[in-house]
């Protein structure tokens, strides 16, 4: 019995490291509804794998961690056990189920859900034979708060669904296969559905909340993509939902690049004789901008560090701050004859 346990015991620590990524919902992490069919959460996964797969992230490890919990996430929303458990217990239910031994257990290769798809790991593009509705393009407002810590925006959104229409029978649609050559004297069988034209559907209204995650260090014109919750259209792929973001002016800071700048005015007698001061950070922490020796007008200094995040990085762009110097609008004739001796 004490293999035995040793074994379960290992099983419920490997899985709970497995579902650890997922800080947010798996809905989230594949960008899909939470009703989603299993074609569209196959085909938003298709789409997140190409984006994220090691090969072409090299060295990026934000981009691995990414990958595995897309994987993580398609592995129990494609397996209706695993995603019953998950919709009703979230991953609390997950772990539990895991720990009693139940299901496949999450011993899955990545690497063997990415073959499944791409055929043996090949990084090209199925080739598009269905048509797609209209992406549906929505621009975000975002302070520069929000791209240095990062941030959640729910957004209410409203679409076209595709019903069928009462009282009406369906599309006469059937299965047919084909082959795709993936390497010489390889081929994968490939099973979709062909639908003749129908009138028999409608659309309907319908409108839901969505989660729109805003990473540390995006950038201005950077999206983010809901893959198949644009426009839909009959017998073919719905289009994608894309939020672009664009930056709101900021009262303090101005970002370009990766790098912060921002203006700090000084007195005339702390330009020549050093002051200590701090500037509040977009995160509140304060940074130490304090000098001992003299500053001249707009003298422009370096902080390392203390810039931007990089987006999918551990790194960050620098801070530089131009001192703009305050002088005086008068001197006294007593202030003169003081300064005088001073500097002769």
């Amino acid at each position: 019995m004490a293999p035995y346990r040793a074994r379960l015991l290992l099983l419920a620590v490997l899985f709970h490291a497995a579902v650890a990524f997922a800080a947010k919902s798996y809905y989230d992490v594949l960008q899909v509804p939470k009703g989603a069919p299993e074609e569209q959460i196959k085909r938003a996964y298709r789409k997140l794998a190409l984006k994220y797969h090691p090969d072409k992230n090299q060295g990026n490890e934000e981009a691995n961690k990414r990958f595995a919990e897309i994987n993580n996430a398609y592995e129990v929303l494609t397996d209706p056990e695993k995603r019953g458990i998950y919709d009703r217990y979230g991953e609390e239910g997950l772990k539990q189920h895991a720990a009693g031994g139940g299901g496949r257990g999450p011993g899955m290769n990545m690497q063997d859900i990415f073959s499944s798809f791409f055929g043996g790991g090949n990084m090209g593009e199925e080739e598009e034979r269905t048509p797609r509705g209209d992406d549906v393009i929505v621009e975000l407002d975002s302070s520069l708060e929000d791209l240095y810590m990062g941030g959640s925006f729910k957004v209410w959104r409203e679409k076209n669904v595709l019903k069928p229409a009462p009282g009406k029978r369906r599309c006469n649609c059937r299965n047919e296969q084909r082959h795709r050559q993936i390497a010489p004297g390889m081929y994968q069988q490939i099973t979709e559905q062909v639908c003749e034209e129908c009138p028999n559907v409608k659309y309907e209204r319908e409108g839901y909340f969505i989660t729109v995650d805003i990473e540390k260090g995006m950038k201005d014109g950077q999206d983010v993509t809901f893959y198949e919750d644009g426009e839909p259209i009959i017998d073919g792929e719905n289009g994608d939902l894309k939020f672009i973001i664009r930056t709101a002016a900021h009262d303090r800071f101005q970002r370009e690049g990766n790098d912060l700048y921002t203006t700090v005015t000084i007195s005339l007698l702390e330009a020549l004789v050093g002051f200590e001061k701090t500037i509040k950070h977009l995160d509140h922490h304060l940074v130490d901008i304090g000098m001992k020796g003299i500053t001249v007008p707009k003298e422009m200094r370096r902080f390392k560090g203390e810039g931007m995040p990089v987006y999918m990085s551990s790194k960050s762009g620098d801070l530089y701050v131009t001192f703009e110097v305050s002088f005086p609008k008068s001197l006294t004739e007593i202030q003169k004859t003081k300064i005088r001796e001073i500097f002769s």
